[in-house]
């Protein structure tokens, strides 16, 4: 069920793995992809889903962007029929490959981009996949390598059995896609520690033992991994921590390094790049390779990207901040006075939460979302301006005109951008476009 890349991909494995593949999805397909399925064989439907078909299925692979609630879903549950993720089908046919899962609510891109990174400088024959990149599915099919670096989102971690990452990495739990969990974060807390919950003694578990709803559950979701917990906050014997701005890695062949030569900057950055140090440690890249990659790593495009400066002003693209707590860690690392371009489709924002950071770091706000009042409730008297725009070209322009030089424009919308744009990739580009244009 789902025809873009997770349902594609997996449709391609399980087709060469000797598999009868039907294909469903309610929305209309990308024609790259009709045409993969149909140069391989593959029967497909699109427009709709036929139940007659459907519920004739010994197994549904469900694509994460279809919620348990569907009333397709809830017939084929209803009868009995295995509903599993892309993960679990993917991971039944690695082979002896091995798998670096990451999840989390906040920095699981850059941790994920980082550690395929420094394994790659390290020499190690592997693939970046998931959430970022090619499906695991398809990789497997198509280019199968000895280890994926598999970025995995809460809703990938809901319907599997049997999946067990070698090395699983928990950034953050925070609140987000509550909408898809009954506005219940327990049920959202339980689908991020899934990642843990098949591993084994052989098996590494990375989290941070900073952050309070981490700590909270460490206890109601036994694991049996080996834990390798980052901090802040304390020295700890194993894992990592940073201490007077020197980063320890207590794993492996132990290393030391002065955050001043991390090259993404930011306290949720140290985080990323402790946890991607510990993660590459696990996997037996040497410490003057961690070193070297972590010094030299570029930021990714729509992650807190400087896009240009105009007269001054920088134009910074954080599209991919798609919840409150992404645009806390933005602000956290600006030192410039900041015009906020926030607004979107919200998923049960808490605007509590970034308010004393707002009255600390933002001059203005400008909304980018067909409704913004709650941005207006929730930030009037915070903030000297609040200014409503209909698209990312009248949000930069409005953006430009009440800024100074010497200050910061911030695309961090905190809201996912389905309102407006197809995606957060076109969210950003059309601000990077609008911003070229000025």
């Amino acid at each position: 069920m789902g025809g873009g890349e997770s349902g594609v991909g997996t449709a391609l494995l399980c087709k060469q793995q000797g598999y009868d593949v039907f294909l469903s999805d309610e929305g209309l397909l990308k024609d790259h992809y009709k045409y993969e399925l149909e140069a391989n064989r593959i029967n497909f439907e699109e427009g709709k889903h036929s139940s007659e078909q459907i519920l004739n299925a010994d197994e549904v692979m469900k694509s994460p962007g279809i919620p348990h609630n569907n009333p397709m879903v809830k017939e084929i549950i209803q009868k009995g029929i295995p509903v599993l993720s892309e993960m679990e089908i993917a991971y039944r046919h690695k082979g002896d490959s091995r798998i670096i899962g990451i999840t989390g609510s906040n920095g699981k891109t850059t941790t994920t981009s980082m550690i395929y990174q420094v394994c790659k400088a390290g020499g190690l024959d592997c693939a970046l996949v998931g959430n970022i990149g090619n499906s695991i599915a398809r990789q497997i099919a198509v280019d199968p390598k000895p280890l994926y670096v598999v970025e995995i989102s809460s809703f990938q971690l809901d319907d599997i059995i049997s999946f067990r990452p070698d090395v699983a990495v928990l950034t953050n739990i925070t609140e987000d896609h509550l909408n898809r969990y009954d506005y219940n974060f327990e049920k959202y807390i339980t689908a991020k520690f899934n990642i843990v919950k098949n591993q084994t003694e052989e098996d590494f578990f990375i989290y941070n033992a900073d952050d309070p709803v981490t700590s909270a559950y460490l206890d109601k979701y036994p694991f049996h991994s080996k834990p390798l917990p980052i901090s802040m906050q304390r020295e700890l014997p194993k894992g990592a921590f940073i201490k007077d701005g020197t980063m320890h890695v207590k794993q492996g062949e132990t290393m030391s390094m002065s955050i001043f030569d991390f090259a993404l900057k930011g306290k949720h950055n140290q985080y990323n790049t402790m946890a991607a140090a510990v993660a590459t440690s696990v996997v037996g890249i040497r410490k003057d390779r961690i070193r070297d990659a972590v010094a030299s790593f570029e930021s990714l495009e729509h992650r807190m990207e400087k896009v240009a400066t105009v007269r001054g002003i920088d134009f910074i693209n954080d599209s991919k901040a798609t919840n409150v707590n992404s645009t806390w860690f933005a602000l956290e690392s600006m030192d410039k006075p900041v015009t906020l371009i926030l607004g979107g489709v919200d998923k049960g924002n808490d605007y509590e939460l970034i308010r004393s950071m707002v009255a600390e770091k933002v001059k203005a706000i400008v909304c980018m979302g067909v409704d913004n009042a709650k941005i207006h409730a929730a930030f009037e008297g915070v903030v000297e301006k609040i200014i409503d725009a209909d698209s990312a070209l009248d949000a930069v322009q409005k953006a430009y005109s009440v800024s100074s030089k010497g200050d910061a424009v911030l695309l961090s919308p905190a809201c996912a951008s389905f309102d407006l744009f197809k995606n957060y990739e076109d969210r950003g580009a059309q601000f990077k476009k609008a911003v070229l244009e000025l």
